[in-house]
């Protein structure tokens, strides 16, 4: 099952998101017109909600942050990310950010 915002790569991920900066607490608000909404508590200034976001992600999911790479959107709300992981699937990283059903 592909999620729209999540989609497979060779050797790991796409996802697509949105992020709302400056939030009282980082977290995964849910999915909203094909990305996934997240709330960041960083400022969206020198690249501190990127490296937020980016930082979330890798302990979310388990994976280094070397494995993640921005590829659009850097300096807009609306990102599009490759993550690298043999381990992960579009399923794998749906239920770990969203929490719908077992890891």
């Amino acid at each position: 099952m592909s999620k729209a915002w999540c989609s497979a790569l060779p050797g790991g991920v796409r996802v697509a998101v949105q992020i709302t900066a400056n939030a009282k607490k980082t977290e995964v608000i849910g999915v909203l017109d094909d990305v996934l909404k997240v709330k960041l508590h960083a400022q969206p200034i020198e690249g501190k909600a990127n490296e937020a976001l980016i930082r979330f992600l890798a302990d979310t999911l388990s994976v280094p942050r070397s494995a993640i790479t921005l590829t659009h959107g850097h300096t807009n709300k609306r990102k599009l990310l490759e993550i690298m992981s043999l381990k992960l699937s579009p399923e794998a990283v749906t239920r770990l950010l969203l929490g719908d059903g077992p890891v």
